[in-house]
């Protein structure tokens, strides 16, 4: 069963338009993200859902139910915002209890509502505490915990993690995750850091200017992205971009594709492509993930790469992972992972492979080419 449907969805302030066209269906309790560079137009859709914003054409649907024109507090809906929004006169009870105490709802009732919640979220022991009382992630729960007493159809995440430190986002990415899988709630989630996205997400949808460039799991947009900002949109570090032109095409049986590398030595590599053939002279890019950039006295398995020398800037000592940041010859950054021989590439200027296995390639507006 559907649990939010949006369709044909636009929103514009005055003359401009900012949401265009979007189109997405996510099933009854799904973890959907929605993601993307500030600005993209996230968090005015995840407001649309919630009723917050109106809209300006197109139909949301939840679970079944046409609410495009509802008012926010009959949607079903509870949203946790950014800002905790406690109070701070009141316990983590009073707090997790206001709106059912505002419904006038038996407290009975109420009491039973927030002692689950409470459990959920492992505040059991912190009820008669005030918010000034608790640490940041234990606020943040509390503001869940307010969203769960409300047994919503659907909630609503919009980037409830910005404000807490490095540590307590890992910890609250986990308790989101366990709370989800405990309720098996529907859930929206908007964030900009698609490292939450990554862990957190049954779905992703990722939005650039108000428009959807790819909706998938996590893997499936790693691993095949549709076009150029969602191959370096997602993964971190980014992935790596390097410019070219077709040398040489053949458009037959085999469909293969000659590129030179904008880069001296002007490697030549040959891909096969599935699609239709880029002509002679067309530029193209080519792309490849910095755990794919080979160094060292290696050779690629295929007997195909093509071929750079890098200049060595600095290098992210992680313990088990490092990363060496350089540049070509022409000033293009090249990040390469590594997860063991350290040493071996700590040197100014190193030779590096693109094995052809590994590259993606697109064409001058960004669009995949397969």
């Amino acid at each position: 069963m559907s649990g939010v449907t949006l369709s044909n969805i636009k929103k514009a302030f005055g003359p401009v338009e900012v949401i265009h066209d979007v189109n997405i269906s996510i099933e009854q309790g799904e973890f959907v993200v929605f993601v993307g560079p500030s600005g993209c137009g996230k968090s005015t859709l995840l407001r649309m859902i919630a009723g917050l914003e109106e809209t300006t054409s197109g139909v949301i649907d939840i679970e079944g139910q046409d609410v495009t024109h509802q008012e926010a507090a009959r949607r079903g809906v509870s949203m946790v915002f950014q800002s905790y929004a406690l109070y701070p006169h009141l316990t983590v009870f009073d707090n997790m209890a206001f709106s059912l105490q505002i419904a006038r709802r038996p407290k009975d009732e109420i009491r039973a509502k927030v002692e689950e919640a409470a459990r959920i979220l492992q505040l059991d022991q912190h009820l008669d505490r005030k918010p000034s009382q608790l640490s940041g992630g234990q606020r943040q729960r509390v503001a869940i915990g307010r969203a769960i007493v409300r047994q919503p159809k659907v909630f609503l995440f919009d980037e409830p993690l910005s404000n807490l430190d490095a540590e307590l986002r890992v910890q609250m990415r986990m308790e989101i995750s366990r709370l989800h899988n405990q309720i098996g709630a529907t859930m929206i989630y908007v964030t900009h850091d698609q490292v939450e996205a990554m862990t957190l997400a049954d779905k992703i949808v990722v939005l650039k200017s108000g428009v959807v460039q790819q909706i998938g799991s996590p893997l499936d947009l790693y691993d095949n992205p549709d076009n150029q900002f969602v191959a370096g949109f997602i993964g971190s570090p980014k992935m790596n971009f390097l410019t070219g032109t077709v040398a040489k095409s053949n458009s037959g049986a085999s469909d293969t594709v000659n590129i030179r590398l904008d880069e001296p030595p002007n490697s030549i590599v040959s891909l096969t492509l599935s699609g239709p053939v880029p002509k002679v002279g067309t530029a193209v890019t080519l792309g490849i993930r910095p755990e794919n950039v080979e160094t060292g006295d290696v050779t690629d398995a295929d007997g195909h790469a093509a071929e750079l020398t890098l200049k060595t800037e600095f290098t992210e000592e992680l313990g088990g992972v490092s990363y060496v940041h350089s540049l070509t010859e022409s000033g293009a950054r090249v990040t390469i992972e590594r997860r063991s021989d350290r040493n071996h590439i700590a040197q100014d200027h190193i030779s590096a492979l693109l094995p052809t296995r590994h590259l993606f390639l697109f064409d001058a507006d960004g669009a995949r080419l397969r």
